[in-house]
């Protein structure tokens, strides 16, 4: 008891001697009623330390990082949007059973969390009042199977608010599970009961249900009851105005895909408290952004802004949304540089395409409202920085990059942004009084300018024009449609075979061990250069049908779930494809029961196999691999590994990968780079490659405790969890001397923790070359390479492509007088032009053909223009031969191309001015071109080329375009004297 008291003491003291952030603009905030009377004012840095140390010294809980707000490994989420995302593969079950995280059992930690999209998305209200953000910490604690439940973490948070931070008792209000009897779910009488025993007086313990007070992962997954703790705003003057502060959930059921709840397996306590908010009510503060976690940006706001100081205004006293600008730009910039120093970057699509919204919302505030310069945006980046880098240490490492990409994006949008209110006022002008504002053009300055639409309500809303939400709507319903419909004409995906959290829960209750595969590393090198994979002999342990039920037999033709107690297959994790091959039944050989794949759920690897005859468990198998499946697998793993590498090598240390997918067929690789990479760096990065593959290396792997892999200077790992031990695999150098003290080894090779398959010397990987590559989004770009024979055939191609091209600026080069061959050389120009853009060849010499293509197709249709021009000159004076000054010239022309009919026109009315000009040529097979030119002072208004051309070429079933001056058309016709005369008749009719 005395230690618990004195860690208490050291916790107090830690946050009354941390000073906090003097708040701009104090003096105009001093009439506001304070929400607590209790001094000092901790520091935010103090008070999530505080938080994290309670937990650590005083209840023996593990301090785990913040996860990266990209979540790994969850396709179904955009960003973190909570502090339990991480550790879902232990509410899930799913967890490897020899990885770290399965050894968790009670944690605390501060996690990053972003709420823009889906479910939780708080965008649309940041800056309208004074609490919401896209960005926010969310302090939490966790206890895993059981390790503590209700009691426990009631009396733990309890002891943090009111004894540590202080909080008076008087001023908390909690609420529990009232209970729901369609769901056969009871009240929460456990967590009213504990309250009362820790002397929270009846009248503040409150009863809700399950909108306000059960916790739901999503549609299926891990829930239960929760019961929250809220502060009172009022300090008893008045009714009580409440806020939540924490969240205390009770991880008891999973909500299954019928909408019914079962029992989980094991319980889990999963609690979060939002850092902002907490530090507002430690702070005495009105708002999350008077704390000292946003007081220096609005700080910076004011000084480097032609705006008035904030005020912290809302609603219709924030007089122009001065205030409401303030709060945009300080959170916005917050999410971005926490987002862009996890890297995820401004881009199309997903969260990229939510990230760039938020930054060009941040850039319309703070450009617009505020009056700030130019740039502005990215010098609040440092300020974000020194406020947060030393609790996430990534946004120092990453400062530049993400000062320079804000830069970067905040320069194309202002550009874009400037042409939107352009695009806005000519149409506002054309309006009539009580008009709404068209649907079609806000639809097109999101779609086609990137405005998004509600910044485009925004910008209309501040200048009193109301929108037109039905046909925005409306365009919204059919876009989806079409979406909708494309979708449907996918075809249907076959039903995924998994191992759900109740399947997972009985295997574990019924003691069954983890699959053993580590004969999936059971194969050698021979000595003639060809790798030897041993068979594994197993027994079935468990049959599933395809809805995930567990089944004693299966018969002939069925597909189904086979769950063994060893296998050699390797099942798909870490980027690579699972492994494919057969098994028999030990003593049939004859019988083949083909294996398709092979997925790992916490341990359990299922494999999909397809059953010729009967099986049942107990049944005794033989497995074998596809090796030519499997050693072209371990090529690409092998090659990723050396092109990560050599990407180091050339681009610098601190390019981290992003991803990365191999199959037999190609290799993917994701890299995080600020622009793209030049010819010559493409191509040094292959010979890096190629010197190295040249060298057959050999590449060690070995089992290490990932303790002893932390500190190892150059070594590579990415966001995953990794089990421990772990896998070590490096390229000419044995894992020992890699581990050794004082070892640079991993900084001149690659080394990396990876749990999939290698080739034992990198000869076998043959050649490989890059030839694929665009940007996913701002500062990631993807790699697709080839290896082997691919490789060689890809450099083949370019060879061909590179001597067609050379041909094609030989002819280019001798000139031509014949306009239908300069014509032929242009094209043949573009279809080389078009083929170098979609052949499988090297990336680098894709870029080098496509400039000299592009330089080669500028030449030819400038020599073309020339010879246009020469052409025009001769039939013009054969025309004015003809034709008599007159009031209009129609007639017909040969001519080789629409353009040079358009020129002959031109040159016309210019020699003849006040002479209108129609004229036709007959093209094969009886297609018809036209081009016509009015002169405007000769001629009534309504007399116009648009519609001379369009009587015409309507008539031959075609169409014309143009202005009131100059026209031209086509159609099909096998009578051009009486589509001359067409033209004659309306022009005297006109005229």
């Amino acid at each position: 008891m005395a230690a618990a008291l004195a860690a208490t003491g050291r916790l107090q003291q830690v946050l009354r001697r941390t000073p906090a952030w003097k708040s701009p603009c104090s003096g105009a905030r001093t009439r506001r009623r304070q929400l607590s009377s209790s001094p000092p004012q901790p520091s935010a840095s103090a008070v999530r330390t505080a938080f994290l140390h309670f937990f650590r010294d005083r209840y023996g809980h593990q301090l785990v990082p913040s996860a990266s707000v990209r979540p790994r490994s969850d396709p179904g989420l955009l960003f973190v949007n909570a502090g339990m995302n991480q550790f879902k593969p232990i509410f899930l079950g799913t967890v490897d059973p020899r990885s770290e995280l399965a050894r968790l059992r009670r944690v605390a930690n501060s996690q990053k969390c972003v709420r823009t999209g889906g479910k939780h998305n708080d965008l649309e209200d940041v800056g309208r009042d004074l609490s919401h953000h896209t960005f926010f910490e969310m302090l939490g604690n966790w206890a895993f199977g059981g390790e503590y439940f209700k009691e426990e973490a009631c009396s733990m948070a309890w002891e943090l608010l009111t004894t540590v931070y202080g909080i008076p008792q008087d001023r908390l209000w909690v609420t529990y599970f009232d209970g729901n009897p369609p769901e056969g779910l009871a009240p929460d009488y456990e967590s009213r009961d504990i309250w009362l025993s820790l002397g929270v007086p009846s009248t503040r313990v409150l009863p809700f249900g399950s909108l306000e007070n059960f916790w739901e992962m999503g549609e299926t997954g891990p829930c239960g009851p929760c019961t929250e703790i809220h502060y009172d705003l009022s300090a008893g003057v008045g009714p009580p105005q409440l806020v939540e502060l924490w969240n205390l959930v009770f991880m008891q059921y999973n909500r299954e895909a019928d909408g019914s709840l079962q029992p989980l397996p094991q319980r889990h306590v999963d609690t979060g408290m939002g850092l902002e908010r907490l530090v507002a009510v430690l702070q005495n503060k009105h708002s999350t952004y008077d704390t000292d976690l946003f007081s220096p940006l609005l700080t910076a706001i004011h000084q480097g802004c032609r705006a008035p100081p904030y005020q912290g205004r809302v609603g219709v006293a924030d007089e122009g949304r001065t205030d409401m600008a303030y709060r945009v730009v300080a959170d916005h910039v917050r999410t971005l540089s926490i987002c862009m120093a996890d890297g995820v970057y401004p881009g199309m699509t997903g969260a990229s395409l939510i990230l760039r919204q938020i930054l060009r919302r941040a850039i319309r505030f703070s450009s617009e409202v505020l009056q700030a310069p130019p740039g502005f945006l990215s010098s609040l980046v440092p300020i974000v920085v020194e406020i947060l880098g030393d609790a996430y240490p990534e946004l120092q490492k990453n400062r530049s990059q993400i000062i320079s990409l804000v830069e970067e994006e905040e320069g194309a949008f202002l550009s874009c942004l400037e042409r939107g209110r352009r695009v806005i006022e000519r149409t506002l002008r054309q309006l009539g009084p009580s008009e709404l504002f068209p649907a079609e053009v806000a639809w097109s300055l999101s779609g086609n300018l990137g405005l998004p639409l509600d910044l485009v309500g925004l910008m209309l809303e501040e200048k009193g024009i109301q929108l037109d939400s039905a046909g925005l709507q409306q365009l919204s319903q059919e876009e989806a449609q079409r979406r909708s419909q494309a979708q449907q004409a996918k075809p249907a995906e076959k039903l995924e075979l998994c191992l759900d959290v109740h399947a997972l829960g009985h295997l574990q209750k019924q003691g069954v061990p983890p699959t053993d595969d580590s004969s999936k590393y059971n194969y050698s090198l021979l000595p003639n250069g060809c790798y030897e994979f041993g068979a594994c002999e197993a027994e079935i342990i468990q049959l599933y049908s395809l809805d995930g039920v567990a089944i004693g037999s299966v018969g002939a033709g069925q597909r189904c779930g086979l769950l063994l107690d060893k296998t050699c297959f390797y099942a798909e994790q870490g980027g690579q494809a699972s492994d494919r091959g057969y098994l028999i039944r030990k003593g049939q050989q004859d019988v083949l029961f083909p294996v398709i794949g092979a997925q790992t759920y916490g341990g359990f690897i299922l494999h999909e196999v397809i059953a010729p005859e009967t099986l049942k468990v107990g049944d005794q198998v033989q497995l074998y691999v596809d090796e030519e499946w499997r050693l072209g697998c371990m090529k690409k793993h092998t090659a990723t590994h050396l092109l990560s590498w050599a990407l180091r090598q050339e681009l610098g240390p601190g390019t981290e990968q992003c991803g990365s997918q191999l199959s037999p067929e190609r290799l993917r690789f994701d890299v995080s780079t600020l622009a793209s990479l030049t010819p010559k760096q493409l191509q040094t990065v292959e010979k890096t490659i190629q010197e190295a593959v040249g060298r057959d290396e050999p590449v060690y792997m070995a089992e290490v405790a990932l303790e002893l892999t932390t500190q190892v200077p150059g070594l590579r790992s990415l966001n995953e969890i990794y089990p421990d031990p772990v896998r070590v695999v490096s390229v000419g150098v044995p894992v020992a001397s890699v581990l050794a003290p004082a070892s640079q080894a991993a900084l001149h090779t690659s080394v990396e923790l990876c749990c999939g398959t290698h080739l034992l010397r990198t000869g076998a990987i043959g050649d490989l070359t890059i030839v694929g590559e665009r940007q996913l989004s701002k500062g990631i770009i993807r790699l697709v390479a080839v290896t082997g024979e691919q490789a060689q055939q890809a450099r083949d191609v370019g060879q061909n492509l590179a001597q067609e091209v050379e041909a094609a600026a030989a002819r280019l080069s001798q000139g031509n007088q014949d306009i239908r061959m300069a014509q032929q050389l242009s094209k043949d120009v573009g279809r080389l032009s078009d083929t170098v853009d979609t052949a499988v060849m090297p990336q680098w010499q894709r870029r080098e053909l496509q400039a000299v293509l592009k330089r080669l197709q500028r030449r030819a249709n400038t020599a073309i223009r020339k010879l246009e021009v020469d052409l025009a000159t001769a039939k013009t004076q054969e025309l004015l031969e003809r034709h008599p000054v007159g009031p209009f010239i129609i007639d017909a022309v040969p001519a080789e191309s629409l353009s040079l009919l358009v020129k002959v026109a031109k040159q016309l009315c210019e020699q003849v001015p006040g002479t209108s000009v129609l004229l036709l040529s007959a093209q094969a097979p009886g297609k018809v071109l036209c081009a016509c030119q009015v002169a405007q002072d000769a001629v009534p208004t309504t007399f116009t080329a648009e519609t001379w051309a369009s009587v015409v070429c309507s008539q031959m079933g075609g169409k014309a375009w143009g202005s009131r001056v100059v026209a031209q058309g086509a159609g099909n016709t096998g009578d051009v004297e009486a589509m001359l005369n067409i033209a004659r008749s309306f022009a005297l009719s006109q005229l």
